[in-house]
């Protein structure tokens, strides 16, 4: 059974920078479509960022666009995102998704395509 375990939340200032990680464990032996998604308390789960099976990443959110980083390490079967000068506004639990959906998808498509979920981690920007 696949897993994904999401590691790299903390708590920063404005400004501040952290990596999160997602680790896919489990028994598998094929590639997935990968996303992060992230949710703040009282509002809807947002995708941000995410890679294709063939390595397409999509064009991220508005919301981190310029300060966010999406990157995949095959060899490690683990998925990253830099966040630089992080905002007030990017707290929230962040989750990591993969989805094994044969045609095009990204962190815009149904949240239903997204079969796989970590547990999150959570990421506080306050001064």
């Amino acid at each position: 059974q696949v897993q994904l375990v999401e590691s790299g939340g903390g708590s920063v200032l404005p400004g501040g920078s952290l990596r999160l990680s997602c680790v896919i464990s489990g028994n598998h032996n094929r590639k997935y479509n990968m996303a992060w998604f992230r949710q703040a308390p009282g509002k809807e789960r947002e995708g941000i960022a995410s890679i294709e099976m063939n390595d397409y990443i999509h064009p991220y959110a508005n919301s981190i666009k310029g300060r966010f980083t999406l990157s995949r390490d095959d060899a490690k079967n683990t998925l990253y995102l830099q966040m630089n000068n992080l905002k007030p506004e990017d707290t929230a639990m962040y989750y990591c998704a993969a989805s094994g959906y044969p045609g095009t998808i990204g962190h815009l498509s149904p949240l239903s395509l997204w079969t796989i979920w970590g547990q999150g981690t959570q990421v506080t920007v306050s001064s």
